[in-house]
Parts: C-alpha cells; structure tokens; sequence
C-alpha cells in the first residue's frame, strides 16, 4: 500500500540562509574553494545571505580576515552577503581594526535599537 503525494507545493523555507563551516585554520590554497562554495550556495538559495560558521577557524589574524574578506568578495559578486556566526570578540575588534565590518548573528542590525531598550522622553522636549 502506498500514500499519495500530499497536494500543494513542498514547504520551501526562504528565509533561512545556507551554512558554511569553515573548518580550522584555513590555508591560502583553500580559499579558492571556499569562495566557489559560498557562490554555489548563493546561486541554489533564496535567502541572498550565507552564514559563515567561524568558530572554528582557530585565533584570529591576518589571514582569517584576508579570508573573510575574499569571501564577502565572492558573496557580493554573486549578488548576496556573509553573515557571521560564532565569531568571538577578538576576531570582532581585529575586522573593526582593519575597517571590515560584517552582520554577524545575535547582533542588532545598525539604526535598529536591542531588543527591550525603550527611549525615554522628558516631559520638557520639545517637540520635533
């Protein structure tokens, strides 16, 4: 005995991004691959953005941001982005250094306030 196919279309999630593990610390001759990986997982989604995994990538330096830079590179061309994911103070400040800036996840996009922060007004302000 055997079920028909459900009617309608299968369920497509749009909105959620491809994953890309980057395994530890990365070696120059790796990041061709990576960058096609990033294209190809751009041209078969939806979402426009490829979430970058780099919690594994081991201390951050030079060639962890010549990496993630090529890979925004690669992202953008094919018309997406990178968003980060694990990405820890360090590799923050040393991207905010060399003037990268990149969305990373459980960060509030710019021009959006946090979650639960209210602004307060005075009763003497004037009015805009």
């Amino acid at each position: 005995m055997s079920s028909g196919r459900p009617a309608g279309l299968p369920h497509v999630d749009a909105e959620t991004p491809a994953v890309l593990v980057l395994p530890g610390p990365v070696r120059r001759d790796e990041v061709p691959g990576l960058c096609a990986e990033v294209r190809a997982l751009l041209e078969g989604g939806t979402a426009g953005v490829v979430v970058c995994d780099v919690g594994g990538i081991g201390p951050p330096g030079l060639a962890a941001v010549d990496l993630l830079a090529r890979l925004e590179l690669a992202a953008r061309r094919a018309g997406g982005r990178i968003r980060l994911r694990g990405a820890g103070p360090a590799l923050h400040a040393l991207l905010d250094l060399v003037g990268l800036r990149f969305q990373a996840e459980g960060q509030a996009e710019e021009r959006e306030p946090a979650l639960g922060v209210e602004e307060a007004v005075e009763s003497g302000d004037p009015a805009v």
